[in-house]
């Protein structure tokens, strides 16, 4: 199963891997939300919650911050069903395992220029929040990831 986890900068360089969280897959849920999309929309959605969860992940106050999502492909065995409330989105599911750099496939990462819409919209401001919704995340092949991790990063306070 594809599952997209929400990140930062920092934990691509984890040497452990990603720990257990909220993540997003492509779920029945959402395949009845979204029904007129192939598989490819399906995962594109997907990975867009996943974006907008990675702000959760910020702090507002530091500068160098941008949304990160990890594409994983994990068994099914390890994913658990979230059930509605507060917070539901139709992709949304529970990772139970860490996940090692073995299984990640990919990730995506906001440009460079994002960075300021990026700490504006974990502080609040909307309307970042509907810039960064404008914008692309680029992608990284899983060998880039421990370099973006340390030139990329968060910026000291």
């Amino acid at each position: 199963m594809r599952i997209y986890l929400p990140s930062t900068v920092t934990e691509l360089g984890a040497t452990a891997g990603l720990p257990p969280r909220l993540v997003h897959a492509v779920t029945p849920a959402l395949r009845a939300a979204l029904p007129d999309e192939d598989d490819e929309g399906l995962e594109y959605a997907a990975q867009l919650f996943a974006a907008d969860d990675s702000l959760d992940h910020l702090e507002p106050a530091r500068t160098g911050a941008r949304r990160v999502v990890v594409a994983a492909d994990v068994p099914e065995a390890v994913v658990d069903a979230v059930e509605d409330g507060e917070a539901y989105v139709p992709s949304l599911v529970r990772l139970t395992t860490t996940v090692g750099w073995d299984d990640v496939a990919c990730a995506h990462v906001d440009e460079k220029a994002a960075e300021a819409d990026v700490v504006a919209a974990v502080a609040g401001d909307e309307a970042a929040g509907e810039r960064l919704a404008d914008r692309d995340l680029l992608w990284y092949d899983v060998s880039e990831l421990p370099r973006l991790a340390t030139t990329a990063g968060p910026r000291p306070r």
